[in-house]
């Protein structure tokens, strides 16, 4: 039976991590990256919750058509092996997590964070990338942070709420079956990249499943 308590990088080897995983985290840590790079190494699908959340013009499957959704992510996550990235707490509890081996929580400083999602969206919106669907990234309107639609606003209002629920999730007897891996600094993210491999792994952006 795995361990109810909070693993860190250095206790974990692959074989401990199972065919059934969840990366999680705020925005910008890095959840999708991480999560193709794990797909890639255990040869599994790999399951990205925004891509299958997203309709065209910004339209989100979680506020308009929740149980849409819910029946996209179950499809997708119905086999034996794959490696889901994204939040959607909610959905992800009812959707998977009774199936789930492992959670990857990386949890990041708000400050680097912050910095992050904001090169980020510059760097999308300046070459024009194409994100989910008919979706393009859309750099001004994350700069109003008193705005909730901006993911500055998003982070900042968000980071101690996700933070409980995860630790508040760590000891529901419910998910006892689920190993939880706390990465909390960018060292330990590269720590557990290292020790399971990752660093010397070509991306090649892992294998999206099919809804």
């Amino acid at each position: 039976m795995p361990t109810r308590s909070l693993a860190v990088a250095d206790t974990v080897d692959l074989a401990a991590l199972g065919q059934r995983i969840h990366v999680i985290g705020n925005s910008g840590c890095g959840k999708s990256t991480l999560g193709a790079e794990l797909a890639e190494l255990l040869g599994v699908s790999f399951v990205e919750l925004d891509a299958l959340n997203w309709e065209p013009n910004w339209v989100g499957l979680n506020a308009t058509d929740p149980e849409r959704f819910l029946h996209r992510i179950r499809v997708a996550t119905a086999g034996t092996g794959w490696v889901a990235a994204g939040s959607y707490s909610e959905f992800c509890e009812r959707g998977f997590w009774p199936r789930l081996q492992t959670v990857v929580w990386i949890d990041l400083p708000m400050p680097l964070l912050l910095w992050r999602v904001l090169v980020r969206s510059w760097r999308r919106w300046r070459s024009g990338e194409l994100l989910w669907g008919t979706n393009y990234e859309r750099f001004f309107p994350q700069l109003k942070f008193w705005d909730q639609q901006s993911l500055v606003w998003w982070i900042v209002t968000q980071q101690a709420r996700k933070r409980r629920n995860m630790l508040s999730h760590v000891t529901d007897r419910r998910w006892r079956h689920i190993r939880f891996v706390r990465l909390g600094s960018r060292d330990e993210v590269a720590a557990f990249r290292q020790r399971l491999g990752l660093a010397r792994l070509p991306v090649s952006g892992g294998r999206s499943a099919a809804v």
